[in-house]
């Protein structure tokens, strides 16, 4: 089965589920003195937000009601397309060129971000590259682009937001790990998920620095998911047996969707999550091949 487009369901600000949101947020706010947060008044970052999972992560934050930026390393085409199904639906979203890998890009990106929709309060770490190796076939180029993307990506984008995040002391974090992270036995991935085993333990470390300052940082662990990027260069036919192989290897039969991501990540990066942090969400299907999970 080939990826289905997330469908817009769109509302803004001014559609009723931000007034469910300031009313249930208004009463635990109060006490504090602290202005109440919600949906409305939320600024996203969302890094490789172009295609795939960052593509349904933006449309669906945007859908709560937050202003997007969706960030692209190449497919400013891509990303502009996203943009504007935001913007046709009377949301507010741009874009923002930028490789994670290179910290003076994403701080340039976030502070266009911040002068055109606001003070940015949600970073979705989700920009990734992927090359499948054996201890055989090992490419140093190809694991260092991998890590340089995967992990320093992360720390670049966080270094970059966290500045505004503290002086408000808000903010929601969270990075796009992966299943290879825990152990799956699908071969080839061992680098990969080396990378993204250093997304899940930075996500730890930087829940503890970052959570006296009012932020909280967590990760989602995708199973396999549909999109251009595992699909890749396959034919019909070898995309119908991959499917079919990894899907029965869950216990729900079925393959992910951008759409079960951008669920389990817009729970974390909602207004009411900010007794959640340092935790990372494993959302794929029920997968029972893994070396070992502990």
């Amino acid at each position: 089965m080939r990826s289905r487009t997330l469908k817009w369901i769109g509302t803004t600000c001014r559609g009723v589920s931000c007034g469910r949101y300031s009313q249930e947020l208004a009463g635990s706010r109060k006490a504090s003195g602290r202005t109440a947060m919600t949906w409305c008044n939320q600024v996203a970052v969302v890094t490789g937000g172009a295609r795939g999972i960052g593509r349904g992560i933006a449309l669906l934050l945007a859908q709560r009601g937050a202003a997007v930026c969706i960030n692209y390393a190449a497919r400013a085409d891509a990303a502009e397309q996203v943009a504007s199904e935001i913007r046709g639906e009377g949301g507010r979203a741009i874009t923002g060129g930028a490789d994670v890998a290179d910290f003076r890009a994403v701080q340039v990106m976030i502070e266009q971000a911040e002068a055109q929709l606001g003070p940015v309060t949600i970073l979705v770490n989700n920009a990734g590259v992927s090359h499948q190796a054996t201890l055989d076939t090992f490419d140093y180029e190809q694991f260092d682009r991998m890590r340089r993307v995967n992990a320093d990506g992360i720390i670049h984008a966080t270094r970059a937001a966290m500045v505004g995040m503290r002086a408000r002391r808000y903010g929601r974090i969270v990075n796009v790990a992966s299943i290879a992270a825990i152990g799956t036995a699908l071969p080839g991935n061992a680098f990969y998920a080396a990378t993204k085993a250093e997304a899940a333990i930075l996500t730890r470390r930087f829940a503890m620095e970052l959570g006296p300052d009012g932020v909280t940082v967590n990760a989602v662990a995708p199973g396999f998911v549909c999109t251009d990027m595992t699909q890749g260069k396959r034919s019909a036919s070898e995309w119908d047996a991959i499917e079919k192989s990894l899907a029965e290897r869950t216990m729900m039969r079925r393959i992910g969707q951008p759409a079960d991501i951008a669920n389990a990540v817009a729970f974390l990066a909602a207004p009411e999550a900010g007794w959640v942090t340092a935790q990372m969400l494993v959302v794929d299907g029920g997968r029972m091949d893994y070396i070992g999970h502990g």
